[in-house]
């Protein structure tokens, strides 16, 4: 297989270190933190986890090695969707396992928990882990979406284990993922399995953070591919200058990554759909806050600009999220294959009429049909409209035209209105990853090693002091019960670690609120340029403006 010459260059790259663990395993001691508790319904997660909860953050420093010596036979798994830098936590836990004692063993587990389950794995060594080193994607073991929550599998998962020795597993994951490995700590621990369970945090959508995990890895590198994208868009609009390029980023659960984006490219619009939450605001309502923008730049003969969409903000907006529910239970049942089976669009409009509240249907009649159409397209394994396939981009520049004619009827407008549409998902979750995902990826791999090691289990490997150059990174681990609630799913209450949203008073959006009005109006593109990994740090080790301005 011919390698490109980028590709070769990264397999020659040596991700740095937080600097205790550079001192060499021998000289790696553990300090205990305090106690921990989780971070709401603490009884009812007490009670969930007796054997796993409560107990110590820690941290690593320099110092005499007092862990067991003994043979380490490990398992790994990558868990859900792909994001950069997830080899490299293999690679970090390969390195960290075989510095410790030749003789360990990694097992990479294929294709997600699945693989767990099936027994399908391959043994590392060192040829097929070198060839994975600093590169984008999961393909060094596949991954996918199977969740391990149920006691049965729990005791399949055990057997296989024993069947090589296993003696700790590593999830890498986002946060259902991590949700996954504290229930399978929790049972292997009830159960004396002999078995430690640690967890990575892995989430390009930037929701698995707190006060502990500052980043979760892939967010980095997914932002600045995105970022590199939507700024050539920019420079092309301000080129051609007849243009509204409306573009759909990923984060269905929460904004992390629109707002990232804002703050690197300045766009004319960037909707934050916590803020639209907050504020009760309609879909009318916000598309008339983006026509604002058109027509003021429109005024000063300005007829393009950009705006940022991210991927789950219909869900955002009460009254489409009431639609949604009542959709969800106009097509329970039988009644969706009585839906189906009717034979024009007319028809089941006026099935959906009949059945939707006087409220809801108003909402539906305002959007456009291909909008209205794909909220009855295939529903999910739930019943539930599937709302990541709405294509929100092209509801909102839909809306926006409406808007935009009804000003130009009333002789309020008098500009020119052409969108282009442009949805940024796949591109960057398997991008070679920035230098600092390739860091802070092979640190977390090598901490999780440090974690097992002690013999810890139901802890997240952690790293955080990140907007700090490597050197100065603190290394260690957190309880996963720390990061859990309670939640309704599927009509049970569920133990689940509790997803972040964008906080309407913390500094990345404060700045971005202090900031947007003028970016509506005037043209202040940035223009971010590819990642770079070769040159002077404050361009090449760059951490995102979000962890940048919390940690200023």
């Amino acid at each position: 297989m011919k390698l490109s010459p980028l590709q070769i260059a990264r397999y020659q790259y040596n991700p740095k270190l937080p600097g205790m663990l550079r001192n060499g395993i021998s000289e790696i001691c553990v300090k205990n933190g305090g106690a921990t508790e989780s971070v709401a319904d603490q009884e009812k997660i007490k009670a969930l986890f007796p054997n796993t909860y409560g107990k110590n953050e820690i941290i690593f420093q320099k110092g005499q090695n007092t862990s067991e010596a003994k043979k380490q036979v490990v398992g790994v798994i990558l868990s859900g969707g792909q994001a950069p830098g997830g080899h490299n936590v293999v690679c970090g836990l390969y390195d960290a396992l075989k510095a410790t004692n030749p003789e360990n063993v990694l097992i990479g587990f294929k294709g997600g928990p699945s693989g767990l389950l099936d027994n399908d794995f391959i043994v590392f060594e060192d040829d097929y882990i070198n060839q994975y080193r600093n590169t984008g994607g999961f393909d060094i073991i596949g991954s996918g979406r199977t969740k391990l929550e149920t006691q049965e599998q729990f005791a399949v998962v055990v057997d296989n284990c024993k069947k090589h020795g296993v003696n700790a597993l590593v999830i890498i994951g986002g946060d259902d993922s991590n949700t996954n490995a504290a229930v399978l700590a929790e049972y292997c621990a009830a159960h004396n399995t002999g078995i430690q369970v640690i967890g990575c945090p892995k989430t390009i959508d930037g929701d698995l953070k707190n006060e502990d995990i500052e980043c979760s890895f892939g967010f980095d590198t997914a932002t600045k591919t995105y970022s590199e994208i939507i700024g050539n868009i920019e420079r092309d609009a301000n080129s051609a200058k007849k243009y509204w390029h409306f573009v759909k980023v990923m984060g269905r659960s929460a904004s992390h990554v629109a707002l990232e984006c804002a703050l690197e490219t300045q766009p004319n619009i960037c909707l934050i759909g916590e803020e639209v939450a907050a504020k009760k605001m309609s879909l009318a309502q916000v598309a008339d806050q983006i026509a604002d923008s058109v027509a003021a730049r429109a005024a000063k003969g300005w007829n393009f600009g950009v705006a940022i969409i991210p991927e789950g903000i219909v869900e955002f907006v009460p009254e489409f999220s009431v639609l949604i529910a009542e959709i969800n239970e106009l097509l329970a049942g039988e009644k969706a294959d009585k839906f189906n089976a009717l034979p024009t669009w007319a028809d089941k409009y006026a099935f959906i009429e009949a059945g939707l509240t006087k409220e809801s249907m108003a909402v539906f009649a305002i959007l456009p049909e291909n909008i209205q159409q794909q909220l009855f397209l295939e529903r999910d394994p739930h019943g539930n409209v599937q709302v990541s396939l709405i294509e929100s981009e092209k509801l909102f520049s839909a809306l926006v035209k409406d808007n935009l004619a009804a000003r130009k009827a009333a002789g309020a407008y008098n500009g020119k209105f052409s969108a282009l549409h442009h949805f940024l998902g796949y591109e960057g979750r398997c991008a070679f990853p920035s230098n600092f995902d390739a860091d802070y990826c092979y640190s977390l791999g090598y901490n999780a090693f440090m974690l097992i090691q002690y013999g810890y289990t139901g802890y997240l490997s952690k790293v955080s002091n990140l907007s700090k150059p490597a050197e100065e990174w603190v290394a260690g681990g957190m309880p996963i019960t720390k990061m859990m609630n309670i939640e309704r799913r599927h009509g049970a209450d569920k133990p689940v670690i509790r997803k972040a949203l964008v906080e309407l008073e913390g500094a990345p959006f404060k700045f971005f609120e202090a900031n947007r009005a003028q970016w509506a109006v005037e043209t202040c593109y940035t223009y971010p340029g590819a990642i770079q990994y070769f040159g002077p740090a404050e361009v090449c080790d760059l951490t995102t403006r979000t962890l940048a301005l919390e940690k200023a």
